[in-house]
């Protein structure tokens, strides 16, 4: 009877959290469009709700937010008060446990497009790495890019964290395992030896030619690679054949098409000498309230009880709707202010001057958690006098130059870029030239790092950049 009683508990609460906090985390997480798409939906399906001709006031959204808040608390508190149930229930069974934790890793990972860190997380949450172990592979996944590749060296990583280099060589080790097969390499080579070694070819004339010919292989010096490894350029030709079938940008298939078109949920406009306007679109966002007929049918004495259970529900669920696109408005916009403060110099200068800048210093102002800010910013786009820009793309990791300043990757990928662009076609700069360069400028950097940025950016190596 206890057993039933609390499987009856389980069934009915999940009933309540799941859906209503799950629909406020999908509008968070809903670009401009799909949001769009979204209330359509929702107004096909609730005939409870309908769109108003005119925008409501301020008082009536303050009030409203107020109301939210109050109700996603009650809901956050019942949430809490389920799990301390679960957990101080000695009867609870094992089975029940684990389908517990993958429904609340499902629930704190609702995202609208999955992202390749994401996807890489939630291998670590369901894989055998335990403890100090996920925290490190957590913070190595953070220094992974869109295509797959390490940004930062294990010896960058090891020295900005404190953490012993052996343990993040033996976690990455780990993440190199996961998929998409060849990620979390340091480069190219590296990518497509750890592909290589997954389909079991580590002792194969390919893996040979990628691991000490990589170069030539790129150049289709064939009978080079053939006459240094002792074989014909046909067995050569049929291996860099079986190569070019390899991914060498392992992470592009989480990358959204580019092709798709951004509409941006927020606008930035210069106002005065170092004053922004900042503006959310919201005319895409259809303004809805509810229906006058379904509270006068509430009212009505001659309706019966289900009738009247069904209209309060669909009220009910439509408030919820309405509360949060209003409460998503409002996250949007203050973590917008708060970047756009942090930012200002970007805003007038470009890229160069954008500053480093964490998800959790913006969390700390604005008054909510790091994962609130990643939902927010996730495929949202900023339209600055610098032109359209992801919302993610403000936040980076940086460099403290000897003057004591900061300065965010982006800034010195950069000034990079403008080392190469105006250099002497004749005697381009190497990358350890560049490195002494940026050091003169108070711009501590290593020519492993140096060497990826530069491959980032599509400029070649010195010797292929000389012009005669």
């Amino acid at each position: 009877m206890a057993q039933g009683m609390q499987q009856n508990l389980s069934v009915s609460m999940q009933q309540v959290l799941a859906p209503q906090l799950q629909q406020s985390l999908q509008i968070l997480q809903a670009p401009m469009l799909e949001l769009r798409n979204l209330v359509q939906q929702e107004i096909q399906t609730n005939p409870c709700l309908e769109e108003e001709s005119t925008e409501p006031t301020i008082e009536d959204r303050q009030r409203e937010q107020d109301e939210f808040k109050e109700e996603f608390e009650r809901l956050a508190k019942l949430d809490e008060e389920w799990r301390d149930y679960m957990a101080q229930n000695s009867s609870y069974s094992a089975k029940s446990q684990e389908e517990e934790e993958r429904r609340q890793f499902f629930f704190d990972s609702i995202v609208s497009h999955e992202t390749l860190q994401q996807h890489l997380l939630e291998q670590v949450h369901s894989g055998d790495l335990q403890g100090g172990e996920r925290k490190i592979a957590e913070l190595i996944i953070g220094n992974i890019d869109d295509l797959g590749f390490l940004q930062s060296p294990p010896e960058e990583i090891a020295q900005n964290s404190g953490i012993d280099l052996a343990d993040i060589e033996r976690v990455l080790n780990v993440i190199q395992t996961f998929h998409p097969v060849g990620v979390g390499a340091r480069d190219l080579r590296d990518c497509l030896l750890i592909q290589l070694r997954r389909l079991g070819k580590e002792n194969s004339l390919e893996y040979r030619i990628v691991d000490k010919h990589l170069e030539d292989l790129g150049k289709r010096r064939f009978p080079e690679i053939a006459r240094r490894l002792g074989t014909t350029v046909d067995q050569v030709q049929r291996c860099a054949n079986f190569i070019a079938t390899l991914d060498p940008k392992p992470g592009q298939i989480f990358t959204p098409d580019p092709n798709n078109y951004v509409l941006p949920d927020v606008n930035v406009e210069r106002i005065g000498e170092n004053d922004y306007q900042i503006t959310l679109n919201g005319d895409q966002i259809p303004h809805l309230r509810i229906s006058n007929t379904y509270k006068d049918l509430m009212a009505q004495d001659g309706n019966k009880d289900d009738v009247k259970d069904y209209i309060r529900d669909k009220i009910r669920s439509g408030k919820f709707l309405i509360k949060s696109i209003h409460q998503r408005q409002q996250t949007i916009s203050n973590i917008a202010h708060e970047i756009v403060s942090r930012q200002k110099e970007f805003m007038e200068k470009g890229s160069s001057a954008l500053k480093p800048m964490t998800m959790v210093q913006i969390a700390e102002v604005v008054g909510v958690h790091e994962t609130t800010v990643s939902r927010a910013i996730s495929g949202k786009y900023m339209a600055t006098p610098q032109g359209v820009f992801e919302m993610k793309y403000f936040f980076t990791p940086g460099y403290q130059t000897a003057e004591g300043t900061s300065m965010s990757n982006t800034s010195v990928k950069e000034a990079i870029a403008d080392l190469v662009k105006n250099e002497d076609g004749k005697n381009p700069l190497s990358d350890k030239e560049i490195v002494e360069i940026l050091s003169k400028r108070g711009i501590p950097i290593a020519r492993r790092t140096v060497a990826k940025y530069r491959t980032e950016l599509g400029i070649l190596p010195s010797n292929m950049r000389k012009r005669y």
